[in-house]
């Protein structure tokens, strides 16, 4: 990849007066006045707050000019009881809500001041997050808020709403299925969605962030009142907690959904874009800009917003979108304040960039560098293509598809990317060497929302499949993600057997292409069962989820196999288990495939597409026989 040298000439400047002495607070609130600071140029000209009565009508009920009080911090006292006010800021570029707004009225143009202890739900106090030892123990559900619920089989009453994952139906799916994490994709405020027509039809994933520190009012029952969506964001998570559940939170700090308009631009400009050396905005992110968090006030603005959302909101996990638009000394800071919070709030993120970035490669939160970041995992594209196909062309088929070596990047995956004695990384797909320290630095998956989801990426693959065919071969990519060593992850649905009629990018597709059928549970039950029965294998065997790299070596051992057949030993492990010998084979082809194993009497607990730990017959002797398009795995 070519890297354009960064382009910071006359932009590095002291921001410790504003970061240090006013932690975050834009907006310091009395009865009796409220003092408004803001970190914009200290050369800049007429800088101003304005009150205003209402979130998004009417003119300013006071503009009160700002004063430069200390290197880049303007400030201005408003005498007079300012709550419920709304406020914005104005440095001659147009007015904005600030950066640092943790309250807003509809679509997040103003700013507001609310008493934050009112938003609280009863017993948030004593609100406790889930329990989990290790990473490993994860199963990450990635979630839309809109999809989940908004179609009329869902039977939920909050449609497309937080709401929606605090009531009975939903939290009982959940439990059922076996996840014991929720990744919910953007739920910050963000613009594409107009908050004042939400009668009329709009979808989008909400990757394009305007207020990073307050949640969308799309997903709440009045977007108009800034106390609604703040209340009813912790409603949700503390219902999800109660059900032992985390909440991971999407957050897109690498890219504003644009320049012009964004906070960071209105209140200084240029401070917190990358550009190229001929002055050109860098676009790493492929939306047009892309955040300069090596910037000290940006990696400032970054580690409180996260340490915010799990101070005021309970948030247990951090997705970074393009996490490698992000420079590495960042992201280890941001985990080092998180360890100082709870060490068990996982973060991790996407390990590529969108495009090329105005700072160099070998200091960015690529996945080629997450050994340099401890603590930090990144997604597996080496077993996700290895499974269903390359990312850039959807008609292209692997392992699933019986298309032939593919099983060394399969087998990368269930190692969860560390060095591991057996695995040839001259034939694993984009890597040719570990990158993971630890397997819990992997995140193991087959889809996402970006791309086709699995339904329609098998369709698309592999022409005219039949539905029982579409059905073993799902079932057997998803035992290849939740056998692995790594984190296992599953896209909304996928245990529904939803499909995206074929749309590759939906992020703004209608529901019809988004929403999840609820009908699909009785159409297809054997699916929803193999997958409910699939994780609670992972989590009643600990042997499957080691998390740690040394253990990985010591027990994970791969078994000769015919092509396309991918088999796998863990071996000798007694840690909380009576089953001292696993063995797993994953068989692409249409015929049964046969692996030498170690001689002896085995109990059978999946096959065909079936799985049931009391077992379904035994095994003996030293091969073990695997049924067409799907896993088989046994004990001893």
């Amino acid at each position: 990849m070519k890297v354009n040298k960064i382009f910071l000439a006359g932009l590095m400047v002291t921001m410790s007066s504003f970061v240090n002495a006013q932690d975050f607070k834009e907006a310091d609130y009395t009865p009796a006045q409220t003092t408004f600071k803001v970190f914009a140029p200290s050369d800049a000209k007429n800088v101003k707050v304005r009150i205003y009565a209402e979130g998004h009508k009417g003119k300013a009920m006071k503009t009160v000019k700002m004063k430069l009080a200390g290197e880049n911090t303007w400030e201005a006292t408003v005498k007079g009881d300012m709550m419920n006010r709304f406020y914005t800021f104005d440095m001659g570029r147009g007015e904005c809500a600030g950066l640092f707004a943790k309250a807003v009225g509809v679509n997040g143009k103003r700013a507001a001041i609310i008493d934050m202890s009112t938003t609280d739900p009863e017993e948030w106090a004593s609100d406790v997050r889930p329990v989990i030892k290790s990473p490993a123990d994860l199963v990450i559900y990635e979630m839309h808020h809109r999809d989940f619920s908004i179609d009329p089989s869902s039977g939920l009453q909050h449609k497309g709403k937080f709401l929606a994952l605090t009531e009975q139906k939903a939290i009982d799916h959940l439990k059922a299925l076996g996840i014991n994490a929720i990744h919910i994709l953007p739920s910050y405020d963000y613009a594409s969605v107009d908050e004042t027509r939400l009668s009329e039809p709009q979808y989008n994933w909400g990757y394009d962030p305007v207020n990073y520190n307050v949640p969308e009012g799309s997903y709440s029952t009045d977007p108009y009142t800034p106390a609604t969506r703040i209340k009813e964001f912790k409603q949700m998570v503390q219902a999800l907690h109660k059900a032992g559940i985390r909440v991971i939170l999407d957050v897109v700090y690498n890219h504003t959904w644009d320049i012009d308009g964004s906070n960071f631009q209105r209140t200084y400009p240029d401070y917190f874009y990358r550009k190229t050396v001929d002055g050109q905005y860098s676009n790493g992110s492929g939306c047009g800009n892309e955040t300069a968090s090596e910037q000290e006030m940006m990696r400032k603005y970054m580690i409180e917003s996260v340490k915010y959302w799990i101070n005021e909101y309970h948030i247990d996990g951090f997705r970074f979108d393009l996490m490698g638009v992000h420079d590495i000394e960042t992201m280890n800071q941001i985990r080092k304040a998180v360890d100082e919070i709870d060490p068990t709030i996982y973060i991790y993120g996407e390990g590529w960039s969108a495009g090329s970035c105005a700072y160099p490669t070998e200091k960015l939160g690529l996945k080629a560098n997450i050994q340099q970041m401890p603590g930090i995992g990144a997604f597996s594209d080496e077993i996700r293509d290895a499974l269903r196909g390359p990312f850039n062309d959807d008609h292209k088929a692997a392992f699933l598809a019986c298309k032939p070596d593919n099983e060394e990047s399969i087998k990368f995956g269930i190692a969860g990317a560390i060095e591991h004695p057996q695995l040839d990384y001259s034939k694993v797909n984009y890597s040719t060497k570990p990158w993971a320290t630890e397997p819990t630095q992997m995140i193991s998956y087959v889809s996402c929302h970006d791309d086709m989801c699995l339904v329609d990426r098998l369709k698309s693959s592999i022409p005219g499949i039949s539905m029982d065919e579409l059905i073993r071969l799902n079932l057997l990519a998803q035992t290849a993600v939740f056998t692995s060593q790594g984190v296992p992850f599953m896209l909304s649905g996928e245990e529904m057997l939803r499909d995206k009629k074929g749309v590759h990018n939906s992020y703004n597709s209608p529901d019809s292409v988004n929403r999840l059928d609820w009908n699909n549970m009785k159409r297809y039950p054997q699916v929803l069962e193999y997958y409910q029965k699939l994780i609670q294998l992972r989590k009643n065997h600990p042997a499957f989820r080691l998390g740690s790299a040394d253990l990985v070596r010591k027990h994970l051992e791969f078994l000769d196999a015919p092509k396309n057949v991918v088999a796998f030993r863990l071996k000798n492990y007694a840690g909380r288990d009576d089953w001292r010998d696993i063995i797993v084979v994953l068989n692409a082809n249409k015929t049964p495939q046969s692996v030498n194993i170690p001689e002896g009497k085995y109990t059978i607990v999946a096959m065909g597409g079936v799985i049931n730990e009391q077992g379904m017959g035994n095994m003996n002797g030293n091969k073990a026989t695997a049924l067409p398009q799907s896993a088989l795995i046994i004990h001893n």
